[in-house]
């Protein structure tokens, strides 16, 4: 049929006796709420609880995590007369006087690496096995590589001076051991939950001008002045703390297990070059061989042929091996280990062997051949450390930690500003109401589950302290619920 035989179609007249004056307009029909809509309350919820119950031991990272981050100049203040020399000579003496004035400094010790100075007025760092050392200790002994002065000695963890060693450890730990790895696995499981969950929320919400998304409302006052500032400065700083978090978790104690493993599978795990000897030890020979006993008791090793370390670093520097040298002395059935150390970007992290009979590079292993993964992890960890960009990397560290830091301050104000002050003095700001995810749509609720249930095994101390939160909540609203039920009942009328 036609528009026009539409138009000339007869529609019978209306019979006013059965007709209403007013046709009443049909009902709306009941509007459908989106998925964030139906899905905001929950993750408000999420991240309500997770700020508050998390944000003390973000704080104590965040703080211990600065100071951290200040330690790199402070150690150059601090330990100046062992890191600089007194004058830059012409000429630096070989390597090996260099060991011979360490080793005169401290005959206890057994050398196991050297580090020739980096730069023209830095010493060169003679690292040896001291007895009385703690576990993970070494005994660094600091020589003038021009004078073979021996500057100082000091106990070094890896290239982390006391100070920095320290810090670093009260970090991780809090300085209570293996335990305390459990609050720095806590708060870097629940950093990047926090720190997403905060950024939809921000940018979930309705705003006049656009320029409130990027920019504090300065005309804000009360609670909405601080929630500017929360949400812009941890707008700012996602992408910062998510690094954190996923960089913390590499060396966590069971996320990152299960970290390692998967890096593994996927191919990405950190090579080594390999300083095996031909027909050493490792290679299936007895490894006690010809070994004698001094008076002591203690066990002699056999002394091969050794070109010296001087030869070895020359090898290795005609191999390309030039930037910031760590040298690992040989060990039964391996060679010379000459490495680079220069983390910053660009990074120089070449290295070679050197069979210790002649001279000759037995390996070569080239950054530029370390699969994706290593290498992202690799770039992770030293940003995380603050060696990557140097200088810049430590200022963008502490600049992350100041913003952590007010953030929990404004998250907790405006829990404070949420109080109700007329019915009690004292009281804490209310919490979002339960019952979140009944809201939720199905088909948004169980994949959101899956992923929760996947992120908590692989996360384990995430996936147990939320369950912990979870069964928390459910007795306290059946208790809430309990004692309403007990209010409501009705009263029963006094006997007449």
């Amino acid at each position: 049929m036609s528009i026009e035989e539409i138009r000339d179609t007869h529609v019978p007249a209306a019979d006013p006796e059965t007709t209403p004056a007013t046709t009443p307009a049909p009902a709306p029909r009941p509007r459908r709420r989106g998925a964030w809509a139906a899905l905001r309350p929950l993750v408000l919820r999420v991240h309500f609880y997770a700020g508050l119950l998390m944000a003390p031991l973000l704080f104590v990272a965040a703080a211990t995590g600065l100071m951290y981050a200040l330690s790199f100049q402070a150690e150059k203040v601090v330990y100046s007369d062992e890191l600089t020399v007194a004058h830059v000579g012409q000429h630096a003496l070989p390597l090996s006087a260099q060991v011979a004035a360490a080793k005169g400094a401290a005959p206890k010790g057994e050398v196991t690496a050297v580090w020739p100075a980096p730069e023209a007025d830095a010493t060169t760092r003679v690292v040896m096995k001291s007895p009385g050392l703690a576990d993970g200790e070494t005994l660094t002994v600091f020589v003038d590589p021009y004078t073979a002065d021996v500057r100082g000695q000091l106990a070094t963890t890896g290239d982390a001076l006391p100070l920095r060693a320290w810090l670093s450890e009260f970090h991780s730990s809090l300085q209570l051991g293996e335990f305390g790895r459990n609050y720095s696995e806590l708060a870097a499981s629940w950093l990047w939950v926090v720190a997403l969950g905060g950024l939809v929320l921000w940018i979930g919400r309705t705003r006049k001008r656009r320029a409130e998304l990027v920019l504090p409302d300065r005309a804000a006052t009360g609670r909405r002045r601080t929630l500017s500032w929360h949400g812009t400065v941890g707008l700012w700083a996602v992408v910062g703390l998510v690094a954190l978090s996923a960089t913390g978790l590499t060396w966590s104690k069971y996320a990152g297990e299960n970290i390692g493993q998967l890096q593994d599978r996927l191919g990405g795990a950190t090579p080594s070059v390999s300083a095996k000897l031909k027909g050493g030890a490792d290679d299936g020979g007895d490894e006690h061989a010809n070994h004698k006993i001094d008076a002591n008791g203690q066990m002699i090793m056999p002394v091969g042929p050794d070109v010296g370390i001087d030869k070895a670093v020359e090898a290795a520097r005609a191999a390309g091996v030039t930037e910031q040298l760590q040298v690992t002395l040989p060990a039964q059935g391996k060679g010379y280990v000459i490495k680079e150390r220069d983390r910053t970007v660009p990074v120089h992290l070449d290295a070679v062997s050197v069979d210790p009979a002649d001279g000759t590079v037995m390996d070569e292993l080239r950054f530029a051949d370390y699969p994706l993964l290593a290498k992202l992890t690799r770039f992770g960890i030293d940003g995380h450390m603050g060696l990557l960009f140097g200088l810049v990397n430590q200022l963008a560290l502490a600049a992350l930690a100041l913003a952590l830091m007010f953030l929990v301050f404004w998250g907790y104000r405006m829990w404070w500003l949420r109080r109700p002050t007329k019915d009690r003095t004292l009281s804490v700001g209310r919490a979002q109401p339960r019952g979140a995810w009944r809201k939720a749509p199905v088909t948004v609720l169980l994949p959101l589950a899956a992923v929760t249930a996947v992120v908590g095994w692989f996360v384990p101390l995430l996936g147990i302290s939320l369950l912990c939160f979870l069964a928390v909540d459910m007795v306290l609203g059946a208790v809430s619920r309990r004692g309403k039920a007990r209010r409501e009942e009705p009263q029963e009328a006094p006997a007449s």
